[in-house]
């Protein structure tokens, strides 16, 4: 019997270990995808599409499961939280920001959420950092400033330094949401209020994009571009929460937080493989520090605060 169960708990780890990992390239193939999309839509009115494709399916997922009903009082913060400042302000700086900056650059920046979330839980909440983690702070502050420093980056390019700018913003803006995440008493599951989540995020994203980008009808919808805009909300946003909401819960803090560490490396690879993009000398030493920096941060995650 207790061979059986042991077997049993193996295989289930084998396959969350498999959806996570199937999580990590798409959610890593989403940035060339995203980056090609743009050439199409402009990008309030992709993040608008993103979100407004990706909360139907998991609308529909969520009342398929007979868990769909209103959000309680008591969750409104959080989901506000998350529609508004991770969803419209990281995913429209950031796709705004990907007009200026190829996908190597912008998906590394906007992954280094971690390092912010140190900065940002000294400042706001005055918890202290480790000694640990201060040095995966200064190590990937180092390799943000290679990466956008003039070294590397053409600053007269029009956009580059707003770009840049912008990234990094929405990945504060991230690190805040997290933070809020940690603290924040769930009464429904977080898998029932994505949808709600993403319906608060495409409304203002809807409305700022009629305003900034112009009428959705300028935009031609060839099958290519359907097919992209498929895989970036249905396929790489509501199929990826579904999995990370399911399986991520399984596993440790560290380990999730390993397994996201693969998401810049794969947008890196594929923006190399599907848009031709070269990656130099300077750009890879940044990408070893900021990776560096990441993984540290990660590891006192998991050090300091085990998963239940």
């Amino acid at each position: 019997m207790k061979t059986a169960v042991q077997n049993a708990g193996q295989h289930s780890m084998k396959t969350t270990v498999l959806w996570l990992l199937v999580m990590v390239v798409l959610w890593g193939l989403s940035w060339p995808a995203t980056k090609m999309a743009l050439n199409d839509v402009p990008p309030l009115w992709l993040a608008a599409i993103r979100f407004g494709s990706a909360g139907a399916c998991l609308f529909l997922f969520v009342a398929v499961k007979k868990e769909l009903k209103l959000p309680a009082k008591s969750d409104m913060p959080v989901i506000l939280s998350i529609g508004i400042f991770q969803m419209v302000v990281f995913t429209g700086l950031g796709m705004i920001a990907m007009q200026y900056t190829d996908t190597s650059h912008a998906v590394l920046l906007a992954y280094t959420t971690p390092l912010w979330g140190i900065l940002s839980s000294w400042l706001l909440l005055r918890h202290t950092p480790s000694f640990i983690q201060i040095i995966a702070l200064l190590t990937g502050l180092v390799g943000i400033g290679l990466i956008c420093s003039p070294l590397e980056m053409n600053w007269s390019a029009p956009g580059a330094v707003m770009g840049c700018a912008f990234l990094i913003t929405g990945a504060i803006s991230w690190s805040l949401v997290i933070i809020h995440v940690k603290h924040h008493k769930w009464t429904a599951t977080p898998l029932s209020l994505a949808p709600w989540q993403m319906l608060i995020a495409t409304i203002p994203l809807i409305f700022f994009a009629s305003l900034l980008d112009g009428p959705v009808e300028a935009i031609h919808f060839s099958s290519g571009l359907l097919w992209l805009l498929f895989f970036i909300g249905p396929v790489a946003t509501s199929v990826c929460f579904v999995i990370s909401s399911e399986h991520g819960r399984r596993i440790s803090v560290f380990a999730m937080s390993s397994f996201t560490l693969g998401v810049p490396l794969i947008g890196a690879l594929a923006s190399v493989v599907f848009l031709g993009t070269s990656l130099s000398g300077l750009f890879m030493t940044g990408l070893a520090l900021v990776f560096a920096g990441v993984s540290m941060t990660a590891f006192s995650a998991g050090k300091t605060r085990p998963h239940s």
